[in-house]
């Protein structure tokens, strides 16, 4: 029999961002936007995360607005609004949460995050019965999305967040740039890249040029530093000119000479909603101990939220597109509190909703670096690793002086 309407004809579906910004988050609105319109929903877009949900609501209807999936960042805005108790908000706002989901009939939500918001998305479809489907959004790719990846026969439980590819694009490509003043000035440039407990960012800079690397699964012991120092300068004087750089994660632990602890770097005491404290400066430390212990003029360099920013790489369009894809079919469904996820890793043009499926949003976690992907002793990236980020990579554009005065 034919359908006269649509099948979600006269219902509303929200959706709302939280956590950090990335390049893709505008291209999953865009995409689960276009998804739901044509199963019949109304489309609301919940503006600065759960933030958007308390007072009187702040709800956006996106349902005939053009909307620019390829510009970065989240046109809907961002919070790390907790709507839980917690240390600074020991009040509950889940009733506020509530009265504003009645009050514009908002039938299913789509949260677009990590962990944590995510999270806090799946204990009110837990507690509360509240239709929500999650997706999946992180620089860090720390998200774990049980995405298997065969390298050599082996097949390895990797990581592939929305956001990750545009971010990883541009740190191989700030890395190639640095190669030039690191050469000129015969230095050592130690760059500090997001990363707050995994490395798969870090990755990024290897795959850019960069000789070493350190990341936040392997702390850095008195032992291990002292090794460390040995292989930088190895690796600086075996280098034809006499240049080097590091990438390391913000996230790393460093042993203190002077407390003799191995310490996280934090840039401020203060911690967000989720108990989350803001990460920067190991790299001015590093750095400076390099010089201190090597006498080699070594240099840090931030990269902050440079990884954050900008365009929406192809791959993570063609990665948002296959999801909401996804998320199509978990609404026709109405399979909620499950999150899709790709299920292995895939050139391009097969991200393809046939290669993704679903995971409980209670099982979501966070995934730190695989051991396969790292070399411990050598401090970089592993061939694996290389592998595993050539499905994901455009073609970097380099060049190198290749002449050596006699």
């Amino acid at each position: 029999m034919k359908q006269e309407h649509k099948l979600f004809k006269g219902k509303i579906l929200g959706i709302l961002s939280g956590g950090g910004d990335t390049p893709a988050i505008n291209s999953s609105i865009e995409y689960i936007r276009n998804r739901a319109s044509m199963l019949g929903y109304k489309v609301y877009g919940i503006r600065h995360g759960w933030k958007g949900l308390l007072g009187d609501g702040d709800i956006v209807d996106l349902s005939n607005q053009p909307y620019d999936g390829r510009y970065g960042g989240t046109a809907l805005r961002s919070s790390r609004t907790n709507p839980f108790p917690t240390e600074k908000h020991p009040e509950s706002r889940v009733p506020e949460i509530l009265q504003n989901l009645k009050r514009y009939k908002i039938d299913v939500l789509v949260t677009i995050g990590g962990d944590d918001t995510n999270g806090a998305a799946k204990r009110l479809y837990e507690t509360e019965g509240i239709s929500v489907i999650g997706f999946p959004k992180t620089i860090d790719n720390d998200l774990r999305t049980r995405t298997m990846h065969s390298f050599e026969g082996k097949k390895i439980e990797a990581v592939l967040c929305p956001g990750f590819p545009s971010a990883v694009q541009g740190i191989a490509e700030f890395s190639a740039r640095l190669r030039t003043t690191a050469e000129s000035h015969s230095r050592i440039i130690v760059l500090e890249i997001m990363g707050r407990n995994a490395g798969w960012l870090t990755g990024g800079a290897f795959y850019g040029g960069a000789e070493m690397s350190l990341i936040p699964e392997f702390e850095m012991t008195q032992a291990r530093k002292s090794f460390f120092f040995e292989r930088v300068e190895e690796e600086y004087m075996r280098s034809s000119k006499k240049s080097l750089i590091i990438a390391v994660s913000e996230g790393v632990r460093w042993y203190n000479d002077e407390t003799g602890k191995v310490e996280k770097v934090y840039a401020s005491s203060e911690v967000d909603e989720y108990g989350h404290p803001r990460f920067g400066g190991i790299s001015g430390i590093i750095s400076s101990d390099i010089t201190k212990k090597l006498g080699i003029e070594a240099r840090s360099q931030i990269t902050g939220y440079y990884a954050r920013s900008g365009e929406c790489r192809y791959f993570d369009r063609r990665l948002t597109a296959a999801l909401a894809d996804k998320v199509a079919d978990l609404l026709i469904r109405e399979d909620y509190g499950r999150m899709p996820v790709l299920n292995k890793i895939v050139k391009i043009g097969e991200l393809e909703e046939f290669n993704t499926s679903s995971i409980d949003m209670g099982q979501i976690g966070n995934r730190q670096l695989q051991n396969d992907y790292y070399n411990i002793n050598e401090f970089n990236f592993t061939p694996a690793y290389m592998d595993f980020l050539s499905y994901i990579m455009e073609p970097l554009h380099t060049i190198d002086f290749n002449y050596d005065f006699p």
